[in-house]
């Protein structure tokens, strides 16, 4: 497919009335209850090799979530219509990813009342250094949630949104605790692993 079709859809989207979606055949038997959407959305079609990360976690807990290429600079109308019809969509949280002068995230938190994360990307000779500050660096009342430059940063972007949807959703949260509890034994295997090997 490609992104610049405009909207990839997860095989745990939702219909929404904003755009045409792909309805799958089968709903997915572990899907949250509610409609929720989370919209995971970028300046770039090169931006999903990092952006990927966070479709792949929200993917892993079931979360609705869609894929929206759009540019601040280059399509500034489509932008707007994008972050003030987010909202009626029933999209609760939006991850928005962005090289070099990445006034994106930002652009749209200034048109939504929903929380607005951001992911700097690696995409100049500024290894992600212009991104990050461009990203982080926004005026009071206008508030981006920064994240790491890069696919780290993606992921913990989804990990935040599931959070944030995890507080009106207890078979989320409950799905959040087995994930966190999971990452605990994972580093307690590894500390098992090492001494065994320093120990051979």
């Amino acid at each position: 497919f490609s992104l610049l079709s405009a909207v990839y859809y997860s095989p745990y989207f939702r219909f929404d009335p904003f755009f045409t979606p792909f309805i799958p055949e089968q709903e997915n038997p572990l899907m949250n209850k509610s409609n929720d959407i989370v919209s995971v959305v970028m300046g770039s079609d090169s931006d999903y090799p990092v952006m990927e990360e966070a479709v792949k976690i929200l993917d892993a807990f079931s979360i609705a979530n869609e894929v929206f290429l759009t540019s601040a600079h280059r399509s500034p109308t489509r932008t707007s219509d994008f972050a003030r019809k987010a909202a009626q969509r029933n999209v609760k949280a939006i991850i928005v990813g962005a090289g070099a002068a990445a006034h994106l995230a930002g652009v749209i938190a200034s048109q939504t009342p929903l929380p607005v994360i951001g992911v700097p990307i690696d995409a100049t000779a500024l290894h992600g250094l212009d991104a990050l500050l461009s990203t982080v660096q926004m005026p009071g009342g206008v508030p981006v949630a920064t994240m790491a430059v890069g696919k780290a940063g993606a992921k913990n972007a989804a990990l935040l949104a599931v959070r944030i949807l995890s507080l009106n959703d207890e078979v989320l949260r409950q799905r959040l605790l087995t994930y966190i509890d999971t990452m605990s034994q994972e580093v307690e295997k590894r500390q098992e692993d090492l001494l065994q090997k320093i120990r051979a």
